[in-house]
């Protein structure tokens, strides 16, 4: 029993190393984000925040689909209703990924309505990709998700 121990954990450790040195992912691995509806509710131009509320984190980071490689500078536009159920303009926000194309949003935890479970809207842009409409879905009873997005080059 002694000796499996130790070379479980050596290959254990190992597996982990392989996986996360370099912070290199494989093409598989970066399949395109689906996209969902828009909903009537979209408004270009809201303000550059990363916060319009508090109690629930929203974070992640943009990648491009060909190789992985994050996407410094995509624009992330995010909506979504307010706690009466109503969108408004208190609950839109954009952020413009960071150089490792991270992201990262506060917001209320978004509530159901008109039978529609809690979402997020999210609109992602950067220039030589294609433009990506989803929405996140929090899980219930959660205060935070990681949602990385993954964008479709145009060439």
């Amino acid at each position: 029993m002694r000796r499996i121990f130790p070379a479980a954990l050596v290959i254990a450790i190992c597996l982990l190393c392989v996986g996360t040195h370099g912070h290199s992912l494989s093409a598989a691995t970066c399949e395109p984000t689906s996209s969902d509806a828009l909903g009537p509710f979209y408004k270009p131009n809201a303000p550059i925040r990363s916060s319009v509320g508090t109690g629930y984190v929203l974070r992640g980071v943009v990648r491009t689909a060909k190789d992985c490689k994050p996407v410094a500078g995509a624009m992330v536009e995010l909506w979504l209703a307010g706690q009466n159920g109503e969108y408004d303009d208190a609950h839109r926000a954009t952020i413009i990924a960071d150089a490792s194309g991270a992201y990262r949003f506060e917001s209320d935890i978004p509530p159901p309505y008109y039978g529609r479970p809690p979402h997020i809207h999210l609109r992602v842009s950067a220039k030589g990709f294609s433009t990506l409409v989803t929405q996140h879905y929090p899980a219930a009873s959660t205060k935070e998700a990681v949602f990385d997005i993954v964008l479709v080059p145009t060439q």
